[in-house]
């Protein structure tokens, strides 16, 4: 890999560091040559600490490893983008991340609209709400409206109208997002089964 240390008068590149299966930034740090080495040796992520002085690998006090998976360089070759399994938090004030920001995955819009079924079945009134009015109905009728929208995603699949089938198919995973709460679950917990099955 071809680092150009030489940009900056200090010998120093930053480093993101970039958890490997979640894709949340944890944490940024800088290298010298030495430290990129050692984090090649080692597995472990180590920096040039410029209070200390000296290299420096993450979690040697703490325990708090970051252990290498990939490394990339960036376009000008003095950046590099660090992908890691953490041990335990990043920061040293004891978060996930040294933003403060939960260590999770984050799957766009599908993630705000769980949080915001989450919303609803807290704190919205149930005569107002879609949402609400379900969770108050109970399980068995949020798994009857899922049984539906499957039925109607079928039936539409062997159709030829596009719009009407990918109507059905989000009507489908609506309800389906709301099942999964009502059985105290979200969508990160499926993925989850699907990772232990990929060989």
């Amino acid at each position: 890999m071809n680092i150009d240390f030489s940009k900056n008068t200090d010998g120093l590149i930053p480093a993101i560091i970039q958890d490997s299966e979640t894709n949340a930034v944890l944490m940024l740090g800088y290298m010298d040559a030495a430290a990129y080495q050692k984090t090649i040796d080692t597995k472990k992520v180590t920096f040039y600490s410029r209070t200390k002085q000296r290299l420096w690998t993450k979690g040697e006090e703490s325990g708090n490893f970051l252990n290498v998976i990939d490394i990339k360089n960036d376009c000008d070759n003095d950046t590099l983008l660090i992908q890691v399994k953490p041990e335990g938090p990043t920061c040293h004030k004891g978060t996930d991340t040294c933003w403060a920001t939960e260590n999770k995955s984050d799957y766009g819009f599908i993630s705000d609209l769980e949080e915001t079924i989450q919303v609803r079945r807290e704190n919205a009134d149930s005569e107002k709400s879609y949402v609400a009015s379900l969770f108050k109905l109970g399980i068995n009728k949020i798994a009857q409206k899922v049984g539906e929208e499957a039925i109607e995603v079928v039936i539409e699949s062997k159709d030829d109208n596009d719009d009407l089938f990918l109507s059905e198919s989000a009507d489908l995973l609506f309800h389906y997002l709301i099942l999964l709460q009502a059985k105290g679950f979200k969508i990160n917990d499926v993925v989850d089964v699907l990772k232990s099955r990929q060989k």
